[in-house]
């Protein structure tokens, strides 16, 4: 059983600290990482089945990282032996004209999942505090009343942004909503390696973007807003965990487990009971489908 505690946050980071905490094998070869992954899944898959009987809680997962960080991949691994019905995935692109005309939140809002659902956001609000904030002249298209150039994204814009961001999952997580936010915390030299095979491999090509450099040469101010958002918003009703993404399969089985051994501490998420008249009649309903 992996002590996942180690990951989570609950007390400040610094840049230093994410930069040394990158990589994790767990002293297991690749084979037996995705050995217990597989295992561990399938758990998960159970408890999809018992939280959608249930139908009071609904489980959010953040995926938050930089490009290449493995958040797809992740995705698919560790959702593999869901019921399809019982996870939605929502990929964040750039706010449609649509989403520009509400606050930022209302697209996440919409999105969120429904009760005995896990519902995954790959990107997540948090970019409205992170690519914007490495950006601020995005701001302006969301065309806010007080804001009318870039001077007016100040630090007392990002505090009440939080604010907002902080309060928006208290109230989701008040109303049943179980939030979990991973961090996949990739080194540059990783992002390296990797944007190299996207371009050596030609199968891959289509995923790389010439943006990807340009927003690679940013590296440090986006490492500077990660580590602030994280301490800013990690809470105990909605915790960040940083998880090493330079071993994919590592990663995918760390995220597996967290899920797995949080979710098992709600106890009162079970199968519903059948209704005593009906149970007591379990035996004549058989007869009567044997004997149709």
């Amino acid at each position: 059983m992996i002590n996942y505690k180690k990951y989570k946050i609950t007390k400040p980071v610094t840049e230093d600290e994410l930069k040394q905490k990158t990589y994790e094998d767990f002293s297991l070869s690749e084979k037996e990482l995705e050995k217990q992954l597989k295992k561990t899944r399938r758990e998960l898959g159970k408890f999809q089945d018992k939280l959608y009987a249930h139908g009071k809680y609904s489980v959010l997962i953040c995926l938050q990282g930089m490009d290449t960080a493995g958040k797809d991949s992740l995705i698919r691994e560790v959702f593999k032996d869901f019921n399809v019905r019982g996870v939605v995935v929502h990929s964040f692109k750039v706010p449609t004209e649509l989403e520009r005309k509400h606050d930022y939140l209302w697209r996440h809002y919409i999105a969120l999942p429904e009760r005995g659902k896990f519902g995954v956001f790959n990107r997540t609000h948090y970019e409205n505090v992170l690519v914007t904030r490495v950006h601020p002249d995005y701001i302006l298209g969301e065309k806010l009343p007080n804001v009318h150039s870039v001077d007016d994204i100040n630090d007392d814009f990002w505090s009440k942004r939080f604010e907002q961001i902080n309060a928006f999952e208290k109230t989701i997580a008040q109303n049943g909503t179980i939030i979990f936010k991973f961090f996949l915390n990739l080194s540059k030299e990783e992002q390296k390696n990797r944007l190299l095979r996207r371009l050596n491999k030609p199968n891959k090509n289509w995923k790389f973007s010439p943006g990807d450099l340009k927003e690679r040469a940013l590296w440090d101010k986006y490492q500077q807003c990660y580590t602030d958002l994280l301490n800013r918003t990690s809470k105990p009703h909605a915790p960040w965990y940083t998880i090493p993404a330079d071993n994919k399969p590592a990663a995918r089985l760390l995220v597996a487990s967290i899920l797995l051994q949080e979710l098992a501490n709600y106890s009162d998420i079970k199968e519903p009971e059948l209704d005593p008249e009906i149970k007591a009649q379990i035996e004549d309903y058989k007869k009567q489908l044997k004997n149709e």
